[in-house]
């Protein structure tokens, strides 16, 4: 009954991939729903998913609706007679465990992981780091990060390995405003979930602390980042050698060299704070090229003497492939409205979108379609698997209705 025949993978096989145990087992180890009378772990999981799916712009009447809908119901087999408020929604959203999603979403990850090729896996070692800010309809925060507006806003820092969302945090604390303070944990905390890794870490310009990428280098976290121009340093060498290739394709080589960088010392003087200079011990490698038309310069810092510039410079380009997913992430999945006002609820949300995006995504890539195609193919899919449920359940043949 599969509307699109030239597809290679439907939502009904992608459905699959959704744990059922795992929601049930969690349910008992994290003990959420000690309390809870009708919106139990799995039915709230089951009602997001729906949500963010069914809805352009979510929202906790949205969801009240949802859930009270029969077409929801019948799709994941809830029992008819059950009813749920807005207010209900809101509480269990405020005080559920986030970590209970969060298990979720990296069992899910890993289950499609698997499914990757051995090139992609190679190329997948890739691991884009970036954040976003959300501030929309945030007045009434009970914390954030104070941005330039002058309102509160959440912080959303993601590692992304060029196919998936293989990280994920959420920030509300003041001191993460600053990227020097939340990409280092991003990346800490995905190195710990890949034992033995051979992962790089490409960032942006929000890294520029000479102390953090130093101490990278000492915990064998490799990386490259845009580093502000013309910053204060010692050259040490030049790894440009005689007869090097100058043309990277899409970037000229302007030199590549082993650098020193200066980072500042606080001194107390008199009571008050000053900054001493101080050469760091650590030797990098600063790789600087300039594009063919613009003829502007990026500074790509890195601890990687291995790999060659042009190969550092196409790492850096690919970077870009995180900024088209958080673009999908606001413009399709509306990432930038928040449904709960307050970090626990923001965890959850920010979990629930990531699995539904990781759907939307290995149906994009399954199929080889672009991502507003998939967003609207997966949900006329879904529409039809629900359609079909509908007949069976009133005795019917789906095969009368849905041409095949």
């Amino acid at each position: 009954m599969a509307i699109f025949k030239d597809h290679n993978i439907t939502v009904k096989q992608l459905l699959g991939f959704i744990p059922e145990a795992l929601l049930s087992n969690l349910s008992l180890t994290t003990r959420i729903d000690h309390y809870a009378k009708v919106l139990k772990g799995n039915k709230l999981f089951y009602l997001l998913f729906y949500g963010i799916l069914d809805n352009d712009r979510l929202s906790q009447r949205t969801l009240e609706d949802t859930f009270n809908d029969s077409i929801f119901k019948m799709l994941f087999n809830l029992d008819e007679d059950e009813t749920v408020r807005r207010s209900s929604i809101s509480e269990r959203l405020s005080k559920i465990d986030p970590d209970y999603f969060k298990q979720i979403y990296d069992c899910i990850y890993e289950q499609f992981s698997r499914a990757y090729t051995s090139t992609e896996r190679k190329k997948n070692n890739l691991i884009r780091v970036d954040s976003s800010m959300v501030s929309e309809s945030v007045g009434k925060l009970m914390e954030g990060i104070d941005n330039k507006s002058g309102k509160k806003a959440v912080k959303y820092s993601i590692g992304f390995d060029g196919v998936l969302p293989c990280h994920s945090s959420v920030f509300t604390s003041p001191n993460y405003g600053n990227e020097d303070n939340a990409l280092p944990e991003v990346v800490r905390e995905h190195v710990k979930k890949e034992t033995g890794h051979q992962n790089i870490y490409v960032m942006d310009r929000g890294l520029q602390s000479t102390r953090t990428i130093a101490a990278f280098n000492k915990e064998k976290i490799t990386f490259v980042c845009r580093s502000k121009e013309n910053r204060k340093l010692v050259e040490l060498d030049s790894l440009i050698t005689e007869g090097m290739e100058l043309d990277l394709g899409e970037s000229l080589l302007v030199s590549d060299r082993k650098v020193q960088l200066y980072t500042g010392i606080p001194i107390n003087k008199n009571g008050k704070k000053y900054y001493s200079e101080e050469l760091v011990d650590t030797h990098f490698r600063l790789v600087v090229v300039k594009g063919k038309g613009d003829q502007k310069q990026y500074w790509l810092l890195t601890n990687d003497f291995e790999s060659s510039a042009a190969d550092i410079s196409k790492a850096y380009r690919r970077r870009w492939d995180i900024e088209v997913f958080f673009r999908f992430l606001k413009q399709e999945l509306n990432v930038s409205h928040l449904v709960s006002l307050n970090k626990n609820g923001i965890q959850v949300i920010l979990y629930m979108t990531l699995i539904v995006a990781m759907m939307l995504l290995m149906y994009k890539k399954a199929n080889n379609i672009g991502y507003k195609t998939a967003k609207r193919r997966f949900a006329m899919e879904l529409r039809e698997l629900t359609i079909a449920m509908i007949v069976l359940q009133c005795g019917g043949d789906p095969g009368l209705f849905f041409k095949t």
